[in-house]
């Protein structure tokens, strides 16, 4: 009698169990078929609004992908990434067609993201790409790079900074261009403009970018004259002259072109500066008009 107890009670038992494996609060007992497929993996691809404690480079591996928090010191900020065609087997070379497109997507980028002309600042624009195996691996992006310099004329260093760029030339900073003072070159030429305040007595003022065309880079006295006559055009809508043959006698412009590499993938922004050679003011000449900037009798 008790083994027949025993049996039963053990057989109860079991059936108990079964039934709460099979009815759990309406599980179906198995503990992956209602999951998510993992996504199938793919190539690395860099973010935007990164800073980078690293120096540029224009070849960037993942294993140099190092982004910190843009409030912490960095040399380097990602303003915009973008993408080659997929199809292209190899990474496009210097002065490429492509290449060259990526950096005209990138110079605009960068303004949207600074709020104005990045070119207005002391600000340098460069354009990074995958390395060969992260190439081969699939990796097709572009990564347009900020960088803030200590002046934007041939000595120019990179500066440690913290904090973000986005929205830096939005206002007035520290950062834009205004009044220069010349430093005298050869040949009566300006050799260096060093940046001053307005209300002391200065000689020159940038005055804005002229957009070159696909030219050479000048290189013979011929090739600087449509740089000259472009730098000339912007003088003139910022003080509000005619831009006629008598702007000439009214000041002299000095002309900014990036350097010849630059030149080579894309970067075609030249910085134009007004120049005063005869005399000096303390203000701006921005929307002066012609009492402003007269022409020069003599």
């Amino acid at each position: 009698m008790r083994r027949a107890m025993t049996t039963l009670l053990a057989a109860v038992v079991t059936g108990a169990l079964l039934a709460g494996c099979g009815g759990a609060g309406g599980l179906d007992g198995d503990l992956v078929d209602d999951w998510a497929a993992l996504p199938a993996p793919g190539p690395f691809t860099p973010v935007a609004g990164v800073c980078h404690e690293a120096d540029f480079t224009d070849v960037v591996p993942l294993s140099a992908y190092q982004p910190v928090d843009c409030a912490a010191p960095h040399r380097v900020e990602t303003v915009h990434v973008g993408a080659f065609p997929a199809a292209r087997a190899t990474p496009p070379a210097s002065g490429s067609t492509e290449l060259r497109g990526a950096f005209t997507e990138c110079d605009g980028k960068a303004s949207e993201y600074v709020g104005d002309e990045w070119r207005a600042g002391r600000l340098r624009l460069a354009v990074a790409v995958p390395s060969g195996p992260g190439w081969a691996a699939g990796a097709r992006w572009f990564r347009c790079d900020l960088t803030e310099l200590t002046t934007v004329e041939a000595a120019a260093t990179v500066v440690t900074r913290t904090g973000s760029l986005r929205d830096a030339l939005r206002g007035a900073s520290r950062l834009r261009l205004g009044c220069q003072q010349t430093r005298g070159g050869r040949g009566g030429a300006v050799g260096t403009l060093l940046p001053v305040e307005c209300a002391t007595r200065h000689d020159a003022e940038f005055v804005g970018v002229w957009r070159a065309p696909d030219l050479p880079y000048p290189s013979r006295d011929a090739d600087w004259v449509p740089l000259y006559a472009g730098c000339r055009s912007v003088l003139a809508r910022y003080v509000g002259v005619p831009d006629d043959a008598d702007l000439r006698f009214r000041s002299g412009v000095v002309v900014r072109p990036p350097g010849a590499g630059r030149w080579r993938v894309g970067d075609r922004g030249v910085r134009c500066h007004l120049w005063l050679s005869d005399r000096t003011v303390t203000g701006s000449l921005k929307g002066a008009g012609p009492a402003g900037l007269p022409v020069r009798t003599r």
